[in-house]
């Protein structure tokens, strides 16, 4: 992955702070984040398109070398990657000045620069066909408007089309998770209200060893905030470490350049978009959170829901794995930080999706939550949120009882 920070100065009526801070505050920024920063800077056209291209090229013959050091030569040592800060003016080749006001270089190059209806201003009008002149468009178009040939040559073909491209259409890509049996993994129940040592922790052994069926084919792994030991999925590191390429130190546990699980990083923002990601092309996974911290990416939940509506309706598009969240930490069981820690309003935020999209479930013990991961696991094209304790509670339900309760959707006790 290629970053590119488009330093232009604003964004809708204000500065951007990256731009008025100086190139070496900004240069120490970005490598104090491991970055190693090109810059390409400038106003005049054909000059900065060279200068791209040329920055481009040779971080892309970066990334590769990078590549083959880690796949080829064993160099697995956290890296200094490549990315571009491009500055150029905002609004950059649009209208320079509208009504007195200046255009580009300004803020007000965000919005619509130039209005034009029956309303405003003839010279609007002319602006306007000046602005749509400087694109050359007789350059690129024939007599009749079609795209020139020699231009519509350049597009790319068959696979290498955005929409096209299986890592861009991860449905192609998806292969069925390796599961074990689930009822393999049951807590024993003598009779109902029999106690239990926390449904999570009967459940991770499980997920353990889904990681490990599917090691081979790296395509299943869980995320979260720094909380996978704390929800109670502990054995999850009797398979797997977590994934990490920074120093370690002595007494640091489950660290590895190699791991499955992704809860190094304490946000949750960046757990679901590593989550998404690996969905969209083509692999499995589950996110592991508090309840009342999972509020954090309501908005990034709406995106996702969305595009999973959208996405449906269109025949090319293949159907991806689920979003699977694991809320754990639940309102009803937070003993000693209990007012910081209750919200259960996530499930409101969900429930107002259409069900051909979210599907919410409540197992109210150990054996009905493997029946329940288990299913939510095979499903395709939903967003699965599973809300199940941690601590010791009672257990209700055999095996067999939980698995036709799952199974039939309802029951009488």
């Amino acid at each position: 992955m290629l970053p590119i920070l488009h330093r232009n100065g604003y964004k809708i009526a204000n500065p951007t702070i990256l731009a008025r801070i100086g190139r070496e505050e900004l240069d120490q920024l970005l490598r104090g984040y491991g970055w190693e920063p090109a810059y390409v800077e400038g106003d005049e056209p054909a000059l900065m398109h060279e200068a791209m291209a040329t920055a481009l090229d040779a971080a892309i013959s970066r990334i590769k070398s990078i590549q083959q050091d880690a796949r080829s030569g064993g160099q697995t040592t956290r890296p200094r990657w490549p990315m571009i800060v491009l500055k150029s003016p905002k609004g950059w080749t649009g209208p320079k000045v509208v009504d007195g006001r200046k255009i580009e270089g300004t803020f007000r190059a965000h919005q619509v620069p130039i209005a034009v209806s029956p309303a405003a201003p003839p010279e609007h009008l002319a602006l306007l066909e000046q602005w749509l002149e400087s694109y050359r468009p007789r350059e690129h178009f024939d007599a009749k408007g079609s795209l020139r040939a020699e231009l519509a040559e350049l597009a790319p073909k068959g696979l290498r089309r955005m929409g096209a491209n299986p890592h861009a259409n991860g449905g192609l890509l998806l292969r069925d998770l390796q599961l074990p049996d689930f009822r393999a993994y049951a807590a024993e129940v003598s009779s109902p209200g029999a106690p239990g040592i926390g449904d999570t922790h009967v459940l991770g052994p499980f997920l353990r060893d889904v990681a490990k069926l599917n090691d081979a084919q790296r395509n299943f792994r869980v995320f979260g905030p720094d909380e996978t030991m704390s929800n109670g999925l502990e054995a999850l590191f009797q398979a797997t470490p977590r994934q990490w390429d920074a120093a370690t130190a002595p007494g640091d546990e489950f660290l590895a350049p190699s791991g499955r699980v992704l809860d190094s990083m304490l946000s949750e923002h960046q757990c679901e978009g590593w989550l998404e990601g690996y969905l969209l092309t083509g692999r499995h996974g589950l996110f592991n959170c508090y309840e009342a911290f999972i509020h954090i990416i309501d908005s990034m939940f709406n995106q996702h829901a969305k595009w999973l509506k959208v996405t449906a309706r269109l025949p090319w598009r293949r159907k991806i794995a689920s979003l699977n969240y694991l809320l754990a930490s639940h309102v009803w069981r937070q003993d000693h930080n209990g007012f910081t820690h209750q919200d259960p309003g996530f499930i409101d935020h969900v429930v107002n999706k259409k069900a051909d999209v979210v599907r919410v479930y409540l197992p109210p013990d150990a054996n009905c939550l493997l029946s329940v991961v288990d299913h939510c696991l095979r499903s395709r094209h939903y967003v699965n949120v599973v809300i199940a304790g941690k601590h010791p509670a009672p257990q209700w339900l055999t095996m067999e009882a939980a698995a036709k309760h799952c199974a039939d959707g309802a029951g009488i006790w």
